[in-house]
C-alpha cells in the first residue's frame, strides 16, 4: 500500500498515541488477498518497550475516533493495535541503537556492494549508519535507504526478553 497514506496516517495518530504516553513503530496497511477488508496494522509501545493488552486497547479506541472523522481510508478496513512483539521491526534509528548485539534482517532500497538483504549482528549506529556484522565483514548501511529490517528470533533474544521482561 502507499506509503504516503501510511505516512498521513501516522501523522494522523500519533499526537494521540504520545499523549497516551506510547511511541508510535510502524503503521502499515495490508490488502486483504482475498477482497475483502484491509488491515490497519498499528505497532506502539512505551518508552520501556512494554504494552499491556489494556493499553492496546485504548490506544484502538482513541485513534478509532481519529480514523472515522478523518477518513483517510477510502475502503473498509480493520484495525489492528499490538506491540511490535519479540522479532520485532526495526523503524526508528534508536531501535538500532537499542537492540545492538542482536541477529537482524536488513532489506535495503538500494543495493550496497551489490547486494539488497542483509543478514547479521546489529553493532548499532554510527553517524545515521547502521552497523551491521556479516560474517565477519561490517556493512554500513544508510538508514534512509533501509526498506524493512526486523529482529531474527534467536535464543539469545528470547532470553533476553525472559531475563528482562517487558
Amino acid at each position: 500500500m502507499s506509503s504516503m497514506l501510511t505516512d498521513k496516517i501516522a501523522a494522523l495518530i500519533e499526537p494521540t498515541i504520545d499523549s497516551l504516553g506510547y511511541e508510535l513503530v510502524r503503521v502499515q496497511l495490508f490488502s486483504s488477498p482475498r477482497g475483502g477488508a484491509s488491515t490497519l496494522q498499528i505497532m506502539a509501545e512505551a518508552a520501556d518497550g512494554t504494552m499491556t493488552v489494556e493499553a492496546c486497547a485504548k490506544i484502538s479506541r482513541d485513534i478509532s475516533v481519529i480514523m472515522d472523522v478523518e477518513d483517510p481510508i477510502n475502503s473498509e478496513y480493520v484495525l489492528e493495535v499490538s506491540s511490535p512483539g519479540l522479532d520485532r521491526p526495526l523503524t526508528r534509528l534508536k531501535d538500532f541503537v537499542n537492540y545492538a548485539g542482536f541477529e537482524t534482517k536488513v532489506e535495503m532500497d538500494q543495493a550496497v556492494d551489490k547486494r539488497r538483504r542483509f543478514r547479521g549482528k546489529l553493532l548499532g549506529v554510527e553517524d545515521e549508519l547502521i552497523l551491521l556484522d556479516v560474517e565477519g565483514e561490517v556493512y554500513k548501511l544508510h538508514f534512509d535507504d533501509i526498506q524493512k529490517a526486523k529482529l531474527v528470533m534467536t535464543d539469545e533474544l528470547a532470553a533476553a526478553a525472559t531475563a528482562n521482561p517487558s
